[in-house]
């Protein structure tokens, strides 16, 4: 929970704004920057050439990036970020909007307040270290009939159909749900290791409850995973060492941590670029051939298939998740599907979200851009010449049919700062991870989290490694996560398949 004492905001060179906060709040890195206040016209037109024309063509794949990271990078903005206010056409003073969630990387998503606060997460004592886990429906019709039915592959949920879990958010689409399960699964396992002393407890918790122990170890690997395998793959690794090594020079709060709305509603809103409009998600829902092969598992299917749609859940059996199609696991035979290049565009769904329950339709690119116009962003430009950066060209970002509409407004000149981010990571970035401005918001930001966190690992215990069973040689990757978890494919195991 948010903490009662305050925090006085400053920018990146330490001069303070001269105003006192409290804690759950977002902030400014660069408060002293001029907002940029293009026409609403303008943005709109940006915003609608900002769909991907072309959104099957493998050219648009990212061949670095599977495409379980896009997912992974919205798990992780739900444990850290909650802005429950609107999108708005009018400035929003970023100091008055409450982030519902730590800005921390804590798994309060996930763990909630804890069994103690919020005992309905967690199984009845003497089990109450072990979270809920939610059962399957029937299969769908027209699905494959041979999966058995009532397998522990959902969240749990109410009489509603809504998820019990710590986020509501986490069960908007079927991907961040079935990866939120991961998590509930990989705690699960972890107590029993601690049961059976197949692990060893954290040093800084061996006084504590079975719990906190089990907490304290899924947290601090998975803090590892945001940083040595998500953060690695999105960003320049470069800047994220020189971060590391060298420390931050300009988020830089004194005192309790805030989300910087830079971060928040522009550089941290890469992953709308990644999405992809269909998936290979398991061997019945896909694009490729297969003999169990029915429909692909298109985004729309995806957000049908969720307590916030109230359509398919719970789930039925049959989509239970092949995570072996979203991770590069070595030597299991199965290609990882990808997520779509950083470029400025977005998959058709995304550009014109229809009315499906779960929001209402929006064209997302729009939208961003807005939502940084209320916030009072400043351009890009001026974040890249106070960061020391030199900008893109006007000539680079007039660039392609997007390109075309921001010079035409001229805001190739002086450019919103998510479109830039986006922009920069296709012309800096070979598509492929951002380029030198987003990195470096990226990776201060998430570092600074967690140095500003005394519980994180990287905070108590900076020369801490992986210590888990699949941990290799020190490290650990999400793959190692899942593969201990288990059940990378459910509906290829013979004991879920009726003969």
């Amino acid at each position: 929970m948010p903490s009662i004492h305050g925090r006085l905001v400053r920018n990146g060179e330490g001069t303070p704004m001269g105003q006192f906060v409290p804690s759950g709040k977002f902030g400014r890195i660069f408060p002293t920057l001029q907002p940029l206040i293009p026409p609403l016209a303008a943005l709109e037109e940006l915003g609608r050439a900002m769909k991907d024309a072309n959104p099957a063509d493998p050219k648009g794949d990212n061949e670095d990036i599977p495409a379980g990271f896009t997912y992974l990078g919205q798990f992780i903005d739900h444990d850290i970020t909650f802005d429950t206010t609107s999108i708005q056409e009018v400035q929003v003073d970023p100091l008055a909007l409450h982030n519902f969630r730590t800005p921390a990387l804590d798994l309060d998503c996930v763990y909630g307040r804890g069994p103690g606060d919020q005992p309905y997460l967690y199984q009845l004592p003497p089990n109450d270290a072990l979270f809920l886990i939610g059962t399957t429906s029937a299969n769908t019709p027209g699905g494959d009939p041979k999966v058995q039915t009532s397998l522990p592959f959902d969240l749990p949920r109410g009489p509603q159909s809504l998820a019990i879990i710590g986020d509501p958010r986490n069960d908007e689409n079927l991907i961040v749900a079935q990866l939120h399960l991961a998590f509930l699964r990989f705690h699960n396992k972890v107590v029993a290791g601690l049961q059976n002393g197949t692990i060893t407890p954290p040093p800084s918790a061996t006084q504590s409850s079975l719990f906190e122990q089990a907490r304290r170890l899924v947290t601090w690997h998975y803090q590892w995973i945001v940083v040595n395998d998500f953060l690695r793959k999105v960003v320049d690794p470069h800047v994220l060492d020189h971060v590391l090594e060298r420390g931050r020079a300009f988020y830089l709060p004194k005192g309790d941590a805030f989300i910087p709305v830079e971060f928040s509603a522009a550089a941290y809103r890469l992953g709308h670029s990644m999405v992809r409009e269909a998936y290979d998600f398991n061997e019945v829902f896909t694009f490729k051939p297969s003999p169990r092969q029915v429909v692909p598992a298109t985004l729309q299917l995806l957000f049908n298939f969720s307590g916030r749609s109230g359509v398919g859940v719970p789930i039925p059996s049959d989509w239970i998740i092949d995570w072996r199609r979203f991770f590069r696991f070595p030597n299991d035979g199965v290609t990882a599907g990808l997520s779509r290049r950083l470029d400025p565009f977005l998959a058709p769904t995304l550009a014109e979200i229809p009315d499906h329950g779960v929001l209402p339709g929006v064209n997302l690119p729009i939208a961003n851009l807005k939502r940084g116009r209320s916030l009072g962003l400043p351009s890009a430009q001026n974040v890249a010449r106070r960061m020391r950066i030199e900008p893109l060209s006007p000539k680079d970002i007039a660039k392609g049919p997007d390109g075309a509409v921001a010079e035409k407004h001229n805001l190739h000149v002086e450019t919103p700062l998510w479109y830039y981010i986006l922009k920069e990571a296709e012309q800096r970035g070979g598509a492929k991870r951002l380029g030198p401005v987003g990195s470096r918001i990226l990776a201060e930001v998430f570092v600074g989290l967690l140095e500003l966190d005394a519980s994180s690992y990287l905070a108590s215990n900076p020369q801490w490694k992986p210590t888990l069973p699949s941990a290799k040689k020190g490290d650990f990757a999400m793959t190692d996560l899942l593969s201990f978890a288990g059940d990378l494919s459910p509906i290829n195991d013979p004991k879920n398949v009726k003969p």
